[in-house]
């Protein structure tokens, strides 16, 4: 007998269950506060429950699979068209359960604890670093204002400071330059804590293999392979490396009728913090490596440079998904072979 497929729509207090007996055909709609919700999976036989991936998704469907049951996470797009009417609790968990029963809809992969602690890493590193960087250009305007200019970069402009502040002091207004004081104490602070996020993130890197194969890939570093490893899951969530790469929305958009398909420009689908960091790595390569590959060096040709780049990231997510998927080490001289 098939398992019961559950559509869970979820909330922070009240949760909505659609489901259909596979006997008799008919339908349920249960409303249930969270106690309620673990007492039911607690006493089920087990099922497939299936879940928008949002908010507290991935505890929850850690907390399914321990009770015996299997959860399956469906990206919100999936989900969003299987709406008939109103948007409800009631009409979602419907359309969760009716989207499940399509074919060819792709889960997201359950993440681990470990790799969603690794995630929430980056996610403060990175709002500290953007912080960071409001807070650089904030002060350089407002000392602009007074005719004090700085050389371009973070590192230098902070070096410029340092060393100008008793012409900063003696320029501008005493209320402005108390609190400018505060700010450039502000930044040292962003930076102490930015270098500390950095140091938990290389931290797991030497415990993890898997991020440690990745990070031999030119143009991938520790941030780049931590993040990686963590947003992908599980490898054999993707069918190949460019599913993965159509993931992070590094392929091209299509748009075809007619038998005609014109390509666009890169979808821009998936996490864009691990997509800037591919693009940013790949960047690196085609812009300051000695050693640029053969192929990219022909696309810089004959293809404009960010179109190169774009290549490059895409073909850094393939090469990462291969080695994870198959378990190999990176050789740098290495000619994949189509099997026969």
């Amino acid at each position: 007998m098939n398992a019961t497929t559950y559509g869970l729509d979820l909330a922070k207090s009240i949760f909505q269950l659609y489901w259909v007996d596979p006997e008799t055909g008919e339908t349920h709609s249960r409303r249930l506060s969270k106690t309620q919700l673990i007492f039911f999976l607690s006493n089920r036989t087990p099922g497939k429950f299936v879940l928008e991936a949002c908010g507290g998704a991935h505890w929850w469907a850690r907390k399914i699979i321990s009770l015996g049951h299997e959860a399956i996470l469906l990206h919100p797009k999936y989900v969003r068209p299987f709406v008939r009417t109103n948007k409800t609790d009631a009409a979602d968990a419907r359309a969760i359960w009716t989207a499940a029963q399509q074919p060819g809809m792709r889960p997201i992969p359950v993440k681990t604890e470990a790799q969603q602690a690794l995630l929430g890493l980056h996610r403060i590193r990175s709002e500290l670093v953007d912080s960071r960087t409001r807070q650089v250009n904030q002060i350089r305007g407002l000392l602009g204002e007074y005719g004090l200019h700085f050389v371009l970069g973070r590192k230098a402009a902070m070096a410029q400071f340092v060393t100008r502040l008793s012409e900063i002091e003696q320029t501008i207004p005493a209320p402005l330059w108390r609190l400018l004081s505060r700010q450039l104490q502000r930044l040292r602070q962003l930076d102490a804590e930015i270098l500390a996020a950095e140091q938990e993130i290389a931290a797991w890197l030497k415990t993890e293999p898997a991020a440690q194969c990745v990070d031999a890939i030119p143009g991938i570093g520790p941030i780049t392979a931590t993040a990686l490893v963590a947003t992908m899951g599980s490898p054999q969530a993707y069918r190949s490396g460019r599913a993965f790469a159509a993931s992070l929305g590094l392929v091209p958009t299509q748009s075809g009728t007619g038998g005609k398909v014109h390509l666009g420009h890169i979808s821009k689908r998936g996490d864009p913090y691990l997509r800037k960091l591919l693009i940013h790595g790949a960047r690196i390569v085609l812009t300051r490596s000695k050693r640029r590959p053969c192929w990219a060096e022909a696309l810089l040709v004959r293809r404009p440079t960010n179109v190169a780049i774009v290549a490059l990231a895409n073909k850094m997510a393939r090469t990462a998904w291969a080695l994870l998927a198959h378990r190999r080490v990176y050789e740098p001289g290495y000619v994949s072979a189509r099997p026969a």
